[in-house]
C-alpha cells in the first residue's frame, strides 16, 4: 500500500520470492505506467518490475483476500490512510509496517498507530526494518533486514515471503527496538549530513554515529526495548547505512543544511520532499524529554530544524558539553 521507492522495491522482493503482489498507488497515471512499462520511473527508474506485480489505485481490490498487507506510506500520513483502509482489511491478514517514524501529535510508533486505528490485536502487526536502501535492494545487491513481531509465527510468515537470493530476512520479537532504531537513525543521519556539509571528516562521522547509537539505545531501553537489538541490523546496521550513503535522503538533506541552505532549499535539493528525520526530530525529542532520556544530538538537530539554530553553533554546543566518562 504505497508505490514510492521502498514500497515498489518491496513489491519486487515479494514477487521475486514467488508471491502474487498487488501494488497500490495513489495516482492513476503511476499505476498505469507501472502496468504498461513494468517500471516505476518516478521512483525507481531503470528497474524492471516482475509480471507478478499488479498495479492499481483501487484500495478495495488491492486488499481483498490479501494474506500480508504492507503499509508503505510516510509515517506522518499513516493515520489518515488507515482511516480510509481499515474497513477493507481482511480479517486475519498480517499487517506489516515499513514506515520509520514517530507520530508527531501522539508520539506513537507506527505499529501502535496501526493497532489503534485498525483495532487489531498488536500481535498481528510486524515491523520490517534494517539497512534497507531501496535502490540497492531493487538492483538485487545482497542485503539483510529484520522482521520484528510479537507473534513469531507471523514474523516467520513474512520472513518466508520476502526471502530471496539477494535479501536475507532475520526475525526478532523486539518490535519496540526495531521501531525506535528505525525512527531515530533518520535524525542522526541528518546530523551526519550537516557535519559533511561543513566539510568535516570521518572522525566526526564516526563520533556522531557512535554517540548517536548510544542515545538511541538509551531511549529504546527506556521504552522497553532490548539493548542487544541496537547492536544488530535494525539498530547499528540501519544507522550506518543511513548516515553514510549518498542514497540516504536524510543525510543528503543534512548536507544541504550544513552547507548553509535553508529547510526550503534542502527540500528542493531532495526532489521536493522533507526528510523524515526533520519531522521525527520534534516527536523524538519530546519523547526523550517525557522519559527523561538524554539525547544531545537529537536535541541539536531539533534546534536546527525547528528553532532556527545555525549548524556551526550547534556543532560548538555539542563539543562544549560537560566532560564525562563514556
Amino acid at each position: 500500500m504505497g508505490a514510492g521507492s521502498w514500497g515498489t522495491t518491496l513489491a519486487k522482493v515479494f514477487a521475486d520470492a514467488g508471491n502474487r503482489v498487488t501494488l497500490w498507488a495513489r495516482r492513476a497515471e503511476l499505476a498505469e505506467a507501472i502496468a504498461t512499462t513494468r517500471e516505476n520511473a518516478d521512483y525507481l527508474a531503470g528497474i524492471a518490475l516482475p509480471e507478478a506485480i499488479t498495479a492499481t489505485t483501487d484500495a478495495a481490490a488491492a486488499l481483498t483476500h490479501a494474506e500480508i498487507v504492507v503499509f508503505a506510506v510516510p509515517s506522518q500520513t499513516m493515520r489518515e490512510n488507515l482511516e480510509a483502509w481499515r474497513e477493507l482489511l481482511p480479517p486475519d491478514a498480517t499487517l506489516v509496517s515499513i514506515s520509520k517514524g514517530v507520530e508527531r501529535q501522539t508520539h506513537l510508533r507506527m505499529s501502535e498507530v496501526i493497532a489503534e486505528l485498525t483495532g487489531v490485536d498488536p500481535d498481528r502487526v510486524v515491523v520490517l526494518s534494517g539497512p534497507n536502501l531501496a535502490r540497492e535492494i531493487a538492483e538485487e545487491q545482497p542485503a539483510a533486514t529484520v522482521i520484528a513481531g510479537r507473534d513469531e509465527n507471523r514474523a516467520k510468515l513474512v520472513q518466508a515471503a520476502v526471502s530471496t537470493s539477494y535479501l536475507r530476512p532475520y526475525t526478532n520479537t523486539d518490535v519496540v527496538g526495531a521501531e525506535v532504531g528505525g525512527a531515530c537513525k533518520n535524525v542522526i543521519a541528518l546530523a551526519c549530513g550537516m557535519a559533511a556539509g561543513r566539510g568535516l571528516g570521518d572522525n566526526t562521522l564516526a563520533t556522531v554515529i557512535t554517540r548517536g547509537l548510544a542515545e538511541i539505545t538509551r531511549l529504546g531501553v527506556a521504552l522497553g526495548a532490548e539493548e542487544r537489538t541496537f547492536a544488530g541490523l535494525a539498530g547499528l546496521g540501519d544507522l550506518v547505512a543511513t548516515c553514510t550513503s549518498t542514497l540516504s535522503r536524510n543525510r543528503s538533506f543534512g548536507v544541504r543544511l550544513g552547507e548553509g541552505g535553508t529547510l526550503e532549499e534542502a527540500k528542493k535539493a531532495t526532489h521536493g520532499q522533507v526528510a523524515e528525520g526533520v519531522i521525527s526530530s520534534s516527536s523524538i525529542w519530546q519523547l526523550a524529554r517525557e522519559n527523561q532520556v538524554e539525547m544531545p544530538i537529537t536535541q541539536a538537530v531539533y534546534a536546527v530544524c525547528h528553532e532556527g539554530m545555525a549548524v556551526e553553533p550547534m556543532v560548538r554546543a555539542l563539543m562544549g558539553r560537560s566532560k564525562k566518562a563514556e
